[in-house]
C-alpha cells in the first residue's frame, strides 16, 4: 500500500523568533517541491513559544506546524503544561507524544503516552508517537521486545491520525545510524505488529525513521522498506539541509 513520506522536524528547545526566518526558507523550499509534484509532506515542530507565529506564517504554504508535547486533560491546574486543544487553536496540526527524551528526562510511562495520543486525537491532531531502544537493549537482543512492549503500551486504540515514529535512542544526536538492514528489520516488525493489532488499518499507519538523519543519509535511509519518511532532529533546524532531506523524494 502506497502511503504518502512525511519529513517532520523536531526543533526540540531551539528557536527564537527570529527564527522564522528560517522558516520563511523552509516555505519556499516545500513549495518549490510541491511545483515539482514531490510526493512528501513538510512538517516543522518548533518549541510552543513559536508555534503560533509559524502557524500563521505557514498558512496557505506546503508546510505543517506541529508541538513537540502535550499534556492528557484538556485543562486545569498543571502549570506549564500544554493541552492539545491549546496546540489546536495555536494552529498545530500534529503533535510529537513520547519522545525519548520525554521518556528519560521526564519519566514518561507507555501509558502516559497513550493518553497523550488519545488527547491529540480528542483535539483533532495528528499523534507523532515515539518508540526507541538504547544501545545497551539493542547490544542485549532485546530490541523489538523493547519496542513491541513500547508499541503494545503507547499506542491509541484508533489507528487514524496516528504515525509511529521509530527513534533508537543510542542513533539520537549522536551522528550514529543503525546500518539500512537493521531499520528494515525494525520497520518491519513494527508493520507486523501495527497489522496485528490495527488489522488492515494497520497498513496505513506511516512509520517514519528519526536518529541523526541528515541529507548525507536521507536517500539511503527513505529508500528503505517499510520507512514512510523521517523525523528529523538537528538538522531540520537549517533549511537547506532539511529541504535536502525531503528533496529525496523529488
Amino acid at each position: 500500500m502506497a502511503r504518502r513520506p512525511l519529513v517532520a522536524g523536531n526543533w526540540k528547545m531551539n528557536g527564537l523568533s527570529a527564527s522564522i526566518a528560517e522558516l520563511d526558507k523552509i516555505i519556499v523550499g516545500a513549495g518549490a517541491l510541491a511545483q515539482r509534484s514531490a510526493n512528501v509532506d513538510v512538517m516543522v515542530c518548533p518549541p510552543a513559544t513559536l508555534i503560533a507565529n509559524f502557524a500563521v506564517a505557514a498558512r496557505g504554504s506546503n508546510v505543517a506546524i506541529g508541538g513537540q508535547d502535550c499534556h492528557a486533560l484538556s485543562a486545569g491546574a498543571f502549570t506549564g503544561d500544554i493541552a492539545a486543544e491549546m496546540l489546536r487553536d495555536a494552529g498545530a496540526q500534529a503533535v510529537i507524544v513520547g519522545h525519548s527524551e520525554r521518556r528519560q528526562y521526564h519519566g514518561e510511562t507507555d501509558a502516559a503516552v497513550r493518553a497523550k495520543a488519545q488527547a491529540a486525537h480528542r483535539a483533532g491532531l495528528l499523534a507523532i508517537v515515539c518508540v526507541g531502544e538504547t544501545r545497551a537493549e539493542r547490544d542485549g537482543g532485546r530490541a523489538r521486545e523493547v519496542v513491541g512492549a513500547q508499541l503494545d503500551g503507547s499506542l491509541p486504540e484508533n489507528a487514524a491520525a496516528t504515525l509511529v515514529a521509530y527513534e533508537p535512542i543510542w542513533a539520537i544526536g549522536t551522528g550514529l545510524t543503525p546500518h539500512p538492514s537493521d531499520v528494515a528489520d525494525m520497520h518491519g516488525f513494527i508493520r507486523t505488529r501495527l497489522g496485528a493489532r490495527f488489522g488492515e488499518a494497520g497498513e496505513t499507519v506511516r512509520i517514519l525513521y528519526g536518529g541523526s538523519v541528515k541529507a548525507s543519509n536521507a536517500k539511503e535511509l527513505m529508500a528503505t522498506a517499510n520507512v514512510d519518511g523521517a523525523l528529523v532532529g538537528g538538522a531540520s533546524l537549517v533549511a537547506g539541509e532539511f529541504l535536502a532531506i525531503a528533496g529525496v523524494y523529488r
